[in-house]
């Protein structure tokens, strides 16, 4: 396959990872890796480290469109990203250290775990009484629901916290900007509705992966030629992805968000073990 060939199929394999991303909260980079690896045959750590500058061009052009509609809440994701810039930074540092087997292995393990469907063994989080460190920290807003503003609580600050720790640390090690981990967090912890866990999420996950995308590039494992049309087909898929998410229901989403990760997940986990990464 000549080099040029090669970029186009890329750049058409990122557009549709930068819309899947976009539109499920999840950064391109959940879609971007098995691609790069499984077909061409990318080495694992280059994979995450152009994925890792897909993810940061992902939540630049999805963000502003989220903020701009009232969808995103800022304020609670600047605090969340306390926690998952510390555990990205962390992850990266033991990137060079983890076999790439067992890296596809936890990145399908994660992904599979993001399935499990957690709300049915915890209460509804509507019920509770208001949260005080959220009413605190002014965590509680509103988004628009057919031109209306629909108020909801926020919960359960310290766990959503820690959870996204471990999302920072997953984003690291796998360069997927971790949005899995994070709309689970927010979506069936935090009581964030689910399009405002997504378009946080995609808010979130540049700043993530900038933490963890300079260490990649001084190790060397952030190859222009391979990052370029990775990161424009990126952006251009987020961009795209912004409007279906606004136009969309939530079952819609969330049946979308299902098919994707299982599908990826034992992708991932059948490369690692049979050691084909």
């Amino acid at each position: 396959m000549i080099i040029t060939e090669m970029t186009a199929l890329v750049f058409a394999g990122s557009v549709a990872a930068g819309l899947i991303g976009s539109v499920t909260g999840l950064g391109g980079g959940v879609v971007l890796v098995p691609f790069l690896t499984i077909a061409f045959g990318v080495d694992l750590h280059y994979a995450i480290g152009a994925s890792l500058v897909s993810v940061i061009a992902t939540s630049s052009g999805a963000a502003v469109a989220y903020v701009r509609e009232g969808y995103s809440n800022i304020r609670a994701g600047m605090f969340l990203e306390l926690a998952t810039t510390l555990g990205a930074t962390l992850g990266a540092f033991l990137v060079t250290v983890a076999p790439t087997g067992w890296i596809a292995i936890i990145f399908g393990i994660v992904l599979l775990f993001s399935l499990v469907p957690f709300k049915m063994f915890s209460p509804d989080t509507s019920a509770e009484p208001v949260d005080r460190l959220a009413e605190k920290l002014h965590f509680d807003s509103a988004y628009p629901v057919k031109g209306i503003l629909k108020p909801y609580h926020v919960r359960r600050i310290p766990l959503g916290f820690g959870i996204m720790g471990i999302a920072g640390l997953l984003s690291g090690l796998l360069g997927i900007g971790s949005g899995a981990t994070k709309v689970l967090a927010m979506d069936r912890v935090m009581g964030f509705p689910f399009k405002v866990s997504t378009t946080t999420s995609n808010f979130m996950i540049g700043v993530t992966a900038a933490a963890s995308a300079g260490i990649y590039l001084s190790r060397g494992y952030i190859d222009p030629g391979l990052a370029m049309p990775t990161m424009l087909g990126v952006l251009l898929g987020a961009v795209a992805g912004t409007r279906i998410l606004i136009a969309s229901g939530t079952r819609i989403l969330r049946i979308v968000f299902n098919i994707v990760i299982f599908v990826l997940a034992i992708q991932m986990i059948h490369k690692g073990l049979i050691g084909g990464m």
